[in-house]
């Protein structure tokens, strides 16, 4: 799930560009980012709250990146800063089940209704495999 190769897979449906630059481990700097549709870098300036292998990863954003720059301070960053991202791994009868628990205001909660489900489903196939 977060190796580089099947992160870029399951992530493509929040935008078909989807990286990350950084560390997954514990209290790690770490830049989710794509391109978008005029060609300029953006997305979150994170960090790594937690990471217990193959149980529990927390992600807290930080900030943005808009091209080159990270914002991690000011009123566009103030709605952000501090959400959480937690993904949980519980094991049942041989199988993984993956919660996720995101804060997220309300300007984003129709798209990430509609792109976690496509997200999850890729997913889905590439753990399956």
């Amino acid at each position: 799930m977060i190796d580089e190769k099947s992160y870029n897979e399951w992530t493509a449906a929040f935008n078909p560009t989807s990286t990350y630059k950084g560390s997954w481990d514990k209290n790690a700097k770490i830049l989710f980012i794509g391109i978008d549709k005029d060609g300029v870098a953006g997305g979150m300036v994170s960090r790594i709250k937690e990471n217990m292998s193959n149980k529990f990863i927390s992600i807290e954003h930080l900030g943005f990146v808009k091209g080159d720059k990270e914002i991690t301070s000011g009123v566009e960053v103030k709605g952000w800063a501090g959400a959480l991202e937690n993904y949980t791994f519980k094991s049942i009868n041989g199988n993984t089940l993956l919660s996720i628990d995101m804060d997220s205001n309300e300007d984003f909660k129709a798209y990430f209704s509609e792109t976690w489900p496509k997200a999850l489903a890729i997913l889905k196939t590439i753990s399956e495999k």
